[in-house]
């Protein structure tokens, strides 16, 4: 917090949760599109695992710097449903 005051540490809190929601709102609905093509492929996979899985990681999130968008670039790569693409599966390690 950078603000002196209680009403700006407020607004800079307020302004943290909103961000903090957007990533795991959008984290959740990824994972709900990866868990849909999994299955479609044929994968199992166990419910009872997936009510143990967090959204709320931040490995995607950069919280020290400032990230640069090409926005027409990144609308471009959205599908018809306004979703980007999902990343193809890792190769598994020997």
């Amino acid at each position: 917090m950078r603000e002196r005051f209680l009403a700006g540490q407020t607004e800079q809190a307020w302004c943290l949760t909103v961000l903090t929601n957007s990533v795991v709102t959008w984290t959740s609905e990824y994972y709900g599109l990866a868990v849909a093509q999994m299955r479609a492929e044929g994968r199992a996979v166990d419910d009872e695992l997936l009510a143990h899985i967090s959204p709320a990681h931040s490995e995607n999130v950069n919280y020290h710097g400032t990230i640069n968008v090409e926005v027409d670039t990144e609308l471009a790569k959205l599908d018809p449903a306004g979703y980007r693409p999902l990343r193809s599966r890792r190769p598994e390690r020997a």
